[in-house]
């Protein structure tokens, strides 16, 4: 494919919806699963502020803009606009709709409806969520044909008729007619045919953009990690677990993928909710839904109830649960994903990955349930570039698929190539045969894949459980380390099996055990010296400090050798090199560096405190980021550094300004670099003071080079700043 296919071409049409060019790959979608498509980007097109999940839109843009004509496709979605705008009920309109119920005798609604059990008057009835009204009679045979409505309510579009009878007593609103706003048609034999006209690759990247993603922008690595989120929906019983920054989607899938999902906020459920209420043998959430999603399931502080989390245990490892007398079974799987407070390295080096949980889900036979570890670190902050303008499944399509495909079975398909290592557990076993059977039914949904195939999917299944297994090594000292290899079929050498942050860190993955940390120096992996052979930038002595070598003291010979002195770290050796002083430079000057002015003087640092009025425009805030690089340079990795920026607000642009604050402190929170500002519009002077001493006092801030074109990425001047010419500045550092 040229590049000139795959750029998306923005033409406006009439109606202003932009249309995008449409790829090879849109071509093939739209041509082999015409009514089943719809174009991703018009979702937001749609939506305004209608709390409403994707599924229920994209079900509406199926039935009216199924097309890739662009006047269709314009009519269709101001059909959906036009549903939208008068049958979806806001919560602030709810009286308005009653009353138009009232006056025209009937009236079509979207919204979610829940229904219960009236034993009294031995009659189910509804309750209608946005509308705000309840007691709605229902018929048994809509209740018998649609059970969810019966646990926590599902989105549908309902035809409400108003009969006044004259008894006060008795509810006004009649319930003519109720469909759920999902489809119901398994279209899995046609499905799996087609799948044969893609490549992999292909194929994978249908799947990226039915979800909403731009698949261009993400590595093959994180296109499998995505699709393993989609694992729970497709593979009965299966145990994941998320932990990350703030802001990469972690919930967003659990809530708007699918309507088989359901996604608990808080974190925070009871057994009779989740498993089965004792009081009318009710079944949970468990019976009804094919994921069960905790959100915000993270966070020391937060209590659950030790009943419960026995609960949980026995149905995670057996399938099966029991509140009184009777065992009940049920196919959910669990997921529950949570945000961390440090950075990876930080939690290698303090406690494990793990740390964030509730104490009573920080416990060893809890997490050896848990099939996968997703590592939510490797996920990107959420960016606008990031979703796709091309065509992917209606996700309620692609939903009933993958929920049709729970009764398919792949996790030994592999077994005919390769040999996982003799020395894993069952439950290691069976973290890495229901991962890769699920990426198998994602991937491959025939069942039928090549070893060459199949060995990605499976190094990246037993990835996950390694991650889940070592880490329980940690905690619970009983636990054995096992042996995460596999062989080939044919071949005796087995191939081994890293975490990413196993290599990435491997001192401090492998804290107990110095062997496996290899000959590195502390900090050495970690941090480097990004500009090797540039010294420091020499500052002249302050008139304070002596400018003679001292004189020179005779001392007699030892009569013992001493021990040596233990070797410095990089960053110690950085730190030894900073001086007091004071430096000047010339207008045009080259080869000054971020790393030569300042690195040696926040060397070590844990917090730092910038003062800098002029950090307001894009540029100035592309400077504040190379400090930051500069700093995450000279500062050790499992440490968190803290950096406080204190500046002006660009009261012409201030949300531009936010915005790019915010862009800046969430790309180095992951990295461990923990950002935070505030505006001050009284203050001229521009400092670094480090918590290890050193004030430093640019003349200029940071601001010391002169103009040059950044949107040329071609211009090494972007990425190297000694070849960047400056502005006159000067610089001092003195020891606070």
């Amino acid at each position: 494919m040229s590049d000139d296919e795959n750029v998306m071409d923005e033409r406006p049409d009439s109606s202003g919806v932009a249309m995008p060019a449409m790829s090879n790959l849109d071509r093939k979608i739209t041509d082999d699963f015409a009514e089943y498509t719809v174009r991703k980007d018009l979702v937001s097109e749609v939506k305004g502020n209608a709390l409403v999940p994707s599924y229920v839109l994209e079900y509406l843009l199926s039935k009216y803009a199924t097309t890739t004509d662009q006047e269709s496709i314009s009519a269709g979605v101001q059909r959906v606009c036009d549903i939208l705008a008068d049958n979806y009920v806001h919560r602030e309109e709810a009286k308005l709709i009653q009353s138009k119920i009232r006056e025209k005798g009937r009236y079509q609604v979207i919204d979610k409806v829940q229904v219960a059990l009236n034993e009294k008057l031995d009659q189910y009835e509804a309750t209608f969520e946005n509308l705000g009204i309840s007691r709605v009679v229902v018929d048994p045979l809509t209740v018998k044909n649609n059970p969810k409505l019966l646990v926590t309510g599902i989105w549908c579009m309902c035809m409400l008729v108003y009969a006044y009878s004259g008894d006060s007593k008795e509810v006004p609103w009649r319930l003519h007619r109720l469909m759920p706003v999902q489809m119901s048609h398994d279209d899995r034999e046609n499905y799996v045919s087609m799948r044969s006209k893609f490549t992999s690759g292909e194929w994978i990247d249908l799947l990226m953009q039915s979800i909403g993603f731009n698949p261009d922008l993400f590595s093959e690595r994180a296109k499998l990690l995505h699709l393993v989120r989609m694992i729970p929906f497709v593979e009965r019983n299966y145990n994941l677990i998320e932990l990350g920054p703030k802001g990469t989607g972690k919930s967003h899938i659990y809530s708007e993928f699918s309507p088989h999902g359901m996604l608990i906020s808080g974190g925070e459920v009871t057994a009779a909710k989740l498993f089965v209420n004792n009081t009318n043998r009710q079944i949970g959430l468990v019976g009804y839904w094919d994921t069960v999603a905790f959100d915000e399931f993270a966070g020391k502080a937060k209590k659950a109830d030790k009943a419960l989390v026995d609960i949980m245990k026995n149905y995670m490892a057996n399938k099966s649960f029991s509140r009184g007398a009777d065992v009940m079974h049920a196919e959910a799987s669990m997921v529950f994903v949570g945000n961390t407070s440090h950075n990876v390295p930080y939690m290698l080096k303090n406690s494990d990955l793990f740390e964030e949980l509730p104490a009573q889900y920080h416990d060893p036979a809890f997490l050896d349930r848990i099939h996968y570890y997703l590592p939510g670190w490797e996920f990107e902050q959420i960016r606008t570039e990031m979703f796709t303008r091309g065509y992917g499944f209606v996700v309620d399509y692609l939903a009933e698929i993958l929920h049709n495909l729970r009764n398919v079975d792949y996790g030994s398909a592999f077994e005919r190539y390769f040999t996982l290592s003799s020395s894993l557990s069952t439950r290691d076993r069976d973290g890495v045969r229901e991962t890769f059977s699920g990426l198998m039914k994602l991937v491959y949904p025939d069942g039928h894949a090549t070893p060459d195939q199949m060995e990605p999917l499976l190094r990246c299944a037993i990835e996950g459980r390694k991650r889940v297994k070592d880490q329980l090594c940690r905690i619970d000292s009983t636990m054995v380390e096992v042996d995460f290899s596999y062989t080939r079929a044919g071949s005796v050498e087995p191939i081994a099996v890293h975490a990413l942050e196993e290599d990435d860190y491997p001192e401090l993955y492998w804290r107990d055990r110095p062997d496996e940390a290899g000959e590195a120096e502390p900090g050495e992996v970690e941090t480097g010296e990004a500009e090797t052979g540039e010294p420091a930038a020499v500052p002249t002595p302050l008139p304070s400090q002596p400018t003679s070598a001292p004189t020179p003291v005779s001392v007699s010979a030892p009569t013992s050798v001493s021990a040596p002195a233990p070797a410095l770290s990089p960053i110690e050796r950085a730190a030894a090199a900073a001086k007091e002083g004071h430096v000047e430079f010339g207008e045009s000057q080259r080869g000054v560096t971020y790393n030569k002015l300042f690195g040696p003087y926040v060397a070590g640092a844990k917090r730092i405190t910038i003062k800098d009025p002029y950090i307001r425009l894009p540029y100035q805030i592309r400077n504040l980021a190379e400090f930051l690089e500069t700093v995450f340079t000279y500062t050790d990795r499992s440490d968190e550094v803290h950096v406080h920026l204190i500046t002006r607000c660009d009261e012409e642009y201030a949300d531009r300004q936010i915005d790019n604050l915010n862009q800046v402190q969430a790309t180095f929170g992951t990295l461990g670099i923990t950002l935070t500002y505030e505006f001050n519009d009284s203050g001229h002077d521009r400092s670094i003071v480090t918590d290890t001493g050193w004030l430093v006092i640019p003349g200029r801030g940071l601001d010391v080079y002169q103009r040059y074109s950044d949107n040329d990425w071609f211009n090494p001047l972007i990425r190297q700043q000694k070849l960047r010419r400056v502005k006159e500045f000067s610089v001092t550092y003195q020891r606070r």
